[in-house]
């Protein structure tokens, strides 16, 4: 595990989008639980959650639509709650970073480590904000 200092900007770097960080394996269920359209975040200190994930996000929430709920865990570091998150992704090896969403607790789109590794960020983006037009309904204004 990283020191906290350490990782307070690459925490910060979602948590400034809105997005929920979820610390416990009940912080994950009561999230997950709710219903609607949630996007679970597996944020990582490696360099492609910095260069590539974590800017992806960024530029994917910027346009079209949202989920009901966003929020994150942070993989190496808040184990019980990354573990829990990683049970909902049925189907798909641990992997960080990734994105989940999740419509009523059921998975309905995944984007692992190997589609995040060798693309920029503005594709992961593309790809991020296809799924958030596809399966939620709330768009933002600009």
């Amino acid at each position: 595990m990283y020191p906290e200092l350490m990782l307070t900007p690459m925490r910060e770097e979602l948590t400034r989008l809105g997005i929920r960080e979820l610390k416990t394996a009940a912080e994950v269920d009561e999230a997950v639980k709710q219903p609607g359209t949630t996007m679970v975040v597996v944020n990582s200190i490696c360099g492609c959650a910095a260069g590539k994930m974590r800017p992806a996000v960024r530029m994917a929430m910027q346009q079209g639509a949202h989920p009901d709920h966003s929020v994150s865990v942070f993989a190496g570091q808040d184990r019980e709650a990354t573990e829990r998150a990683r049970t909902y992704f049925c189907g798909y090896p641990p992997s960080s970073p990734s994105f989940g969403l999740l419509r009523d607790g059921q998975l309905v789109f995944m984007l692992e480590r190997r589609n995040i590794e060798g693309r920029d960020a503005a594709a992961i983006a593309r790809d991020l904000a296809a799924a958030l037009d596809k399966f939620c309904g709330k768009t933002i204004s600009k």
